[in-house]
């Protein structure tokens, strides 16, 4: 072999050899969309084809947008609602080297593991909408404040009825935490003295399913002749109870307001049986917590502490609460000059 060859294999060996210790050396899970400057957010559903989620995912794409960064948001979920399908698609996530996760879960503490994993390897990941053990992740991005929740929907059938009359709660079941928690608040707002010509005259449970509810709230009609409104913070109870007003000719008689989806109620909103109502804006809630997901990759920041402040683009800043919490916004109402417009969303 040649003098010029010899030192022609010399150098290639020396140029593998180099190649395999910064392989070698690379921190796992380090993001390979980092070293072009791109930053990749996965966005997690509980399962694939729900409207209320792709909503959600319009919004965290607004965001991608808005953060005047390289920033690409893949949407991955199960096609079923279960944890084991969310942990095959973290796990793939963390095969790809995302940067950041934001999952709404399908089971609290099941996914902590997972998760844990994710952000060892270098990945910041958030729960929205539905939150994982504090264990599991950075940040929850809850859509709403429960003692709002409550409140508001006192304050909403309040003014259909002027501040006067008997009321009704048609609820999910006695053991519902989220159900219980805003009841509770309701209850709370009803002892202002400002409502003392108000009287809740019952709490009625159609356990989430229509038929159920709908005899429910016939039973309502039925033993409270002088009832001047219901609310009920449930999807299925206030669709089940609009239909009952309408079959029961009770619709404009007695008033209705909660907790719905716009497609399901654009008809009643139109035709004036539920006036208004209200629910998140899933929109903004995707876009809430991507933009926080960049702010955390940004910032590579894997922990936060209570009193610390994160931009929310066109949404403001939010500050963390106690358990690593942030809370997108308030609930969003519902009525005729808007329905049209979200019934097409979800």
């Amino acid at each position: 072999m040649t003098t010029t060859k010899k030192l022609l294999v010399l150098m290639l060996a020396c140029l593998l050899v180099g190649s395999f210790a910064f392989a070698g050396g690379q921190k796992e899970g380090a993001a390979t969309p980092a070293a072009t400057g791109k930053i990749t957010i996965a966005f997690v559903p509980k399962t694939l084809g729900i409207a209320v989620f792709d909503a959600m995912d319009n919004g965290a794409k607004e965001a991608a947008k808005d953060t005047g960064a390289n920033v690409e948001v893949v949407y991955q979920g199960p096609s079923s609602p279960t944890a084991e399908g969310q942990i095959s698609i973290i796990s793939t996530l963390i095969a790809q080297h995302v940067n950041a996760i934001e999952i709404s879960t399908n089971d609290t503490d099941a996914l902590v593991p997972i998760c844990k994993k994710a952000m060892d390897a270098g990945i910041k990941v958030i729960s929205y909408d539905s939150a994982i053990a504090l264990d599991g992740r950075i940040l929850h991005v809850a859509p709403w404040d429960d003692e709002q929740v409550g409140r508001s929907a006192v304050q909403l059938i309040s003014k259909m009825i002027n501040n006067t009359g008997e009321i009704a709660i048609l609820s999910t079941s006695a053991t519902t935490t989220n159900q219980n928690t805003w009841i509770k608040w309701m209850k709370a707002e009803l002892q202002d003295p400002k409502y003392a010509n108000l009287k809740l005259d019952a709490i009625a449970y159609g356990y989430d399913e229509a038929d159920k509810s709908y005899t429910e709230a016939m039973g309502l009609f039925k033993s409270y002749p002088n009832l001047a409104g219901i609310i009920s913070p449930t999807t299925i109870g206030i669709a089940a109870a609009a239909k009952a007003l309408e079959d029961a000719s009770l619709a404009g008689k007695i008033q209705l307001t909660g907790y719905g989806l716009p497609s399901q109620m654009k008809k009643y909103i139109q035709d004036g049986t539920c006036t208004a109502m209200e629910l998140y804006n899933p929109v903004d809630l995707g876009y809430a917590s991507t933009f926080i997901a960049y702010d955390l990759v940004k910032g590579n920041l894997s922990s936060v502490k209570v009193g610390d402040s994160f931009d929310m683009g066109r949404m403001g800043k939010r500050t963390v609460l106690d358990g690593n919490v942030i809370v997108q916004g308030n609930t969003f109402v519902f009525d005729k000059s808007n329905i049209d417009q979200y019934a097409a969303i979800f």
